[in-house]
């Protein structure tokens, strides 16, 4: 089968969206499939720009190539679904999140001026039109499916995404926390560092990049945790594998995560999570004191959560051994299946 499967862009950007996206081609390949990812560049400021955005894919001719039939279109978060396809199919990763849930926060982009407005109202009403387009809609996670509905009404299929295939191993219980994504004001690096400035025995490895990073790392030095905190900016795979073989657990509690490929990571690691209540996702996977610890979004219990780990290092072992027991059951066989054949 000839298959586009569709995502945006941020330029400069690589994290878990284009993992996935990327990952899913390598997989319909290897099963034979003749596939193609279609890419953009995505740029959602200022003001009314995201509707240019997917504008852009609006008139994106992708029914067929040097002849021949593009027989399926598989798009993945905004603004990628706005494309046209008799066989379109939806795995969404999530919609413009500034235009719903992160609306009027801090993490939002638009004001109450008219024009910020009708720009949110005019994203709703493309996405209840565009979404509902699709032949099948699939969401990355119960979180996400459950946003998708609350906003337009649609219901979604959930369909997990496996990790990226690495080498992961176990070194051990190790003596160190480990960070792992985009560092922007999201993804709450900060909690960790402040948990760590309450325990001065957290040692903290923190890999990835972001608009976050200058904060951060203005924020480790005022809290005196130079030595204590290594900011490993982006890794590579095999260092990432060694970073997760190695360390004690993962912190990973982002707000109100779409999904989060960072814990099934440190399940396959057999590495414990640390997460918080509020993090979404990954409260679909982690379990309190089962497989890593569910804790409130402040800095003494994430601290607390860290240290007990430390204390009880066969507690943490075991517990990692469990959350790979749950991250194995994710197969992109299941996934392929259902894309296809939906």
């Amino acid at each position: 089968m000839r298959i586009a499967v569709c995502a945006p862009q941020a330029l400069f950007e690589r994290g878990g969206t284009e993992i996935l996206a990327e990952t899913l081609v390598e997989q319909l390949r290897s099963r034979d499939h003749e596939v193609e990812l279609v890419r953009i560049p995505f740029k959602w400021y200022p003001g009314p720009r995201p509707l240019r955005e997917a504008l852009q894919w609006r008139l994106l001719d992708l029914e067929e190539a040097q002849g021949r039939s593009i027989e399926l279109v598989i798009a993945t978060k905004f603004p990628s679904y706005a494309i046209r396809h008799r066989n379109k199919v939806v795995w969404l990763v999530h919609q413009f999140r500034q235009a719903y849930e992160l609306d009027r926060t801090d993490l939002g982009q638009f004001g109450e001026d008219p024009l910020d407005r009708a720009t949110v109202r005019a994203i709703h009403r493309l996405d209840r039109t565009m979404l509902g387009e699709a032949r099948h809609l699939f969401a990355i996670s119960q979180n996400v499916a459950e946003r998708l509905r609350r906003s337009t009404g649609l219901e979604a299929e959930t369909l997990l995404p496996p990790p990226q295939h690495l080498d992961y191993r176990s070194d051990g219980v190790g003596e160190f926390i480990l960070s792992v994504g985009r560092l922007d004001r999201a993804k709450r690096v900060d909690l960790l560092l402040e948990a760590a400035a309450l325990d001065g025995n957290l040692h903290v490895v923190v890999a990835g990049e972001g608009p976050d990073r200058d904060r951060l790392e203005r924020l480790s030095a005022k809290r005196g945790l130079n030595g204590r905190v290594r900011f490993a900016g982006r890794v590579a795979e095999d260092e990432l594998v060694d970073l997760y073989a190695r360390c004690l657990a993962v912190f990973y509690a982002p707000i109100d995560e779409d999904f989060g490929l960072v814990p099934y990571e440190a399940f396959l690691s057999e590495k414990p999570v640390v997460t918080t209540r509020d993090a979404g996702g990954p409260l679909e996977v982690v379990v309190d004191r089962e497989n890593g610890v569910v804790c409130e979004p402040v800095p003494a219990e994430v601290a607390a959560a860290f240290s007990w780990l430390a204390e009880h290092p066969d507690r943490a072992r075991a517990w990692g051994l469990l959350g790979k027991q749950r991250a194995e059951g994710i197969t992109w066989d299941a996934v392929i299946d259902r894309l296809v054949a939906s």
